[in-house]
């Protein structure tokens, strides 16, 4: 089975999709870096590192005559809550129109499968049925999944929107697992980072709460977000709340406290710990916090392919 990934990043899809048991032939995204980083993890795909809006996909004729699989993950930021009109996130934002190189690679490539990943706001959009009746018009039915990441196996509870569309009569809603969650303990290692102590000069009052707050519910060992809507601290016995681009979140171990480290940050995303990740922090938690979890991804593809 030969696939695709739009939009590729890091290579959460792509280490899914090929945990699934599909070879990822050709891998685009726009920047440069994203795409150095994903062929270090797939040194067997091609790569291009080109604007999709404006894409020649015909040379992926010649890798996948019939390709089997299409993966995109569309710029999510111009959908996201998480960045409302509020904070600079106009109604029409440029970067919601990369989702149109969906339909133009379909129109060339006819993948008999696709699956598109994206924030659960993505159904509101605007231009959200037009962009489903040009994928219709090109032979697919489409069925929206939203799913917790966490019940898929990623230790991260992490909501995101799966559209599966593929060229059947009526649209495939896939019977997904809900596995077991995974402890956010799985991948803090208390041994790890630079630690700082709770109590020093210039700490924030709002960080000091937040940690009076999680000692209060759980003790000496708990993670805290640095902003965002949490008001104390949270257990170490569930899965860790979102990963974003930025460091967000914390672990507290009695007097002492740190930021999570790159290497947490992936595997909070359910990356392989042998994954090669960039040398700079900030950049590794950049592209993971945009990344889409391998482990969600593979289940997404696996059932898929069992049930199509």
């Amino acid at each position: 089975m030969k696939g695709i990934v739009l939009f590729a990043g890091l290579g959460g899809s792509s280490t899914g999709a090929t945990k699934a048991g599909v070879e990822i032939v050709w891998a685009a995204n726009h920047w440069q870096a994203a795409v150095d980083a994903h062929a270090l993890n797939h040194p067997g795909t091609v790569h291009a590192c080109q604007d999709l809006h404006q894409a020649n996909f015909a040379p992926v004729l010649s890798l996948a005559p019939k390709l089997d699989l299409l993966l995109a993950s569309p710029c999510c930021q111009g959908h996201s809550k998480a960045r409302g009109k509020s904070n600079g996130n106009p109604q029409y934002d440029a970067s919601r129109s990369t989702a149109w190189a969906v339909p133009a690679a379909a129109e060339v490539l006819k993948p008999e499968q696709i699956i598109v990943e994206n924030v659960p706001e993505f159904l509101q959009w605007l231009l959200f049925p037009a962009w489903e009746h040009a994928m219709q018009k090109l032979g697919y039915s489409l069925a929206s999944h939203i799913v917790d990441c966490a019940d898929l196996g990623v230790p991260q509870n992490r909501v995101r929107m799966f559209i599966v569309c593929t060229r059947s009569k009526n649209p495939l809603i896939l019977k997904l697992p809900k596995l077991p969650h995974v402890a956010a303990e799985s991948f803090i290692d208390f041994d790890a980072g630079r630690w700082s102590l709770v109590n020093q000069p210039g700490r924030a009052a709002a960080t000091l709460d937040r940690v009076a707050n999680g000692r209060a519910q759980f003790g000496d060992r708990f993670l805290m977000s640095y902003y965002g809507n949490t008001k104390s601290g949270r257990s170490l016995q569930r899965p860790i709340g979102t990963i974003t681009t930025r460091d967000r979140w914390a672990a507290v171990d009695g007097d002492r406290m740190r930021i999570l480290t790159k290497e947490e940050n992936m595997l909070a995303m359910s990356f392989p710990a042998d994954y090669i990740n960039p040398p700079s922090h900030k950049l590794t938690v950049h592209m993971a916090g945009n990344a889409v979890p391998p482990e969600a991804m593979y289940q997404m593809v696996k059932a898929l392919k069992e049930q199509a």
